[in-house]
């Protein structure tokens, strides 16, 4: 399982460090220490974390209120396989991306839930990219 470290999870997230640490120093996300003594968090307690976050107050899904291009790191948050589709969910920030794809490519890049992974987007396609 990837693990992230606050700084990491931070620029995932799209918020400050300092903000990411706040949560942490909360218990708004679990973290663990590695044998340096810093903080990481799971990659799939941070994408539970991620979904949660691009939620409002009643459970709705916040409005971005940005119109970020092209690229789109994030956290795996979904993955659906089929017998030769699949369909991948992204949260990036406030945005959640969602693309459909090979489950060849899937295997491939090694996607599941709590994986840093970019969406890239031209046009109506959006692409994924393992980071």
């Amino acid at each position: 399982m990837q693990s992230y470290t606050i700084g990491q999870a931070a620029r995932l997230l799209g918020v400050s460090p300092d903000t990411a640490r706040r949560w942490a120093d909360a218990g708004r996300v679990p973290t663990h220490r590695d044998e340096g003594g810093r903080r990481l968090i799971d990659g799939k307690d941070l994408a539970a974390f991620s979904v949660e976050l691009a939620k409002g107050e009643d459970g709705e899904e916040v409005p971005s209120h940005t119109s970020a291009r092209n690229a789109f790191p994030g956290i795996v948050t979904a993955v659906k396989l089929g017998d030769v589709a699949a369909q991948v969910e992204i949260q990036a920030g406030p945005h959640r991306l969602v693309s459909l794809l090979t489950r060849e490519a899937v295997e491939e890049l090694g996607l599941e839930v709590g994986v840093e992974a970019t969406a890239r987007v031209k046009s109506t396609n959006v692409h994924i990219d393992r980071t």
